[in-house]
């Protein structure tokens, strides 16, 4: 149950008020050369924080100290997807057994390195 016992466009507004912080923010991207963005991907890396993070902190901004959850991502088409299942041998339907089986791979690839255990 819950306890805003507000409605309508009230509820909504309150619910949505701590977005607007969010939505204030300005996504700047820049436009460096490979060189400069490979130094801040690879201090960032070694200092265990995202890109972001760092270059916030070399410009002396304010950064989040919540720790975050590190995961690497890939965006996949229905035709990656259609080409892993096949690959894999499974249900191209079966997303999940599809990132299953990519998360194994990419752990055998790191491990056949001997980089990690």
């Amino acid at each position: 149950m819950c306890a805003d016992k507000r409605k309508g466009p009230d509820r909504i507004a309150a619910k949505w008020g701590a977005e607007k912080k969010a939505i204030k923010a300005t996504q700047v991207a820049f436009d460096l050369g490979e060189q400069v963005q490979y130094v801040i991907r690879k201090e960032a890396l070694d200092q265990n924080l995202n890109p972001s993070d760092r270059i916030r902190q070399i410009l002396g901004l304010a950064v989040n100290k919540k720790p975050k959850r590190v995961r690497l991502s890939v965006s996949l088409s229905d035709e990656d997807l259609a080409y892993l299942a096949e690959h894999y041998d499974l249900d191209a339907a079966d997303a999940v057994a599809i990132k299953r089986r990519a998360a194994e791979m990419l752990v055998a690839h790191v491990r056949k390195q001997d980089l990690v255990e």
